[in-house]
């Protein structure tokens, strides 16, 4: 296990995903098996945004919403695991009545270009349908193209003019349109 991340150090990014070694897991905030990819996350958005936004800001952030806001009925935590290992995350919380706001979308640094973020995205899109939602909403930060890529490579649609320089946008808002939706 690496001391930073708590995981084991891998060989497999980029290597194709095995269902049959995949376990999606619904947990609360506090459970030890999302510990470690909030942890990284942490890391990542001080690395991305410390300059920015002064270090440490990250831990403020990842805990600017109440845990229980990521439990049902209106909200989720799924976290992705692989023989036990906890890989990709991410979560929703209620926006408005109608819209789920997808947050924490994470995916260890160790096993990234493998489809897990793809994989986090439908299976929360799906609980959100589920539950009743119509609409998700979500934000990235200017300073992280892999995750704009993804949203925009999966049907969510730009809140911003996507020609704009990032950095002066600031947060990158998405909408997505749930089937059966509006």
């Amino acid at each position: 296990m690496t001391a930073e991340s708590g995981l084991r150090p891998s060989t497999l990014q980029g290597q194709p995903l095995d269902p049959a070694r995949l376990q999606v897991l619904s947990l609360p905030m506090d459970d030890p098996s999302v510990r470690p990819l909030l942890d990284e996350l942490a890391v990542e958005y001080d690395t991305r945004y410390g300059d920015l936004f002064g270090r440490g800001a990250a831990a403020e952030e990842l805990n600017r919403y109440p845990a229980a806001e990521f439990e049902g009925p209106h909200g989720a935590l799924l976290v992705i695991q692989e023989d036990g290992e906890s890989i990709a995350g991410g979560a929703f919380r209620r926006y408005d009545p109608a819209t789920a706001e997808l947050k924490r979308i994470w995916t260890h640094s160790a096993h990234r270009r493998r489809g897990l973020g793809r994989l986090v995205l439908a299976e929360l899109e799906s609980l959100a349908a589920a539950r009743g939602y119509t609409r998700l909403y979500l934000t990235t930060g200017p300073r992280q193209p892999e995750a704009k890529h993804l949203y925009l490579s999966t049907g969510y649609q730009a809140q911003f003019d996507l020609d704009a320089d990032p950095e002066a946008i600031g947060p990158l808002a998405f909408t997505k349109d749930l089937p059966g939706g509006r």
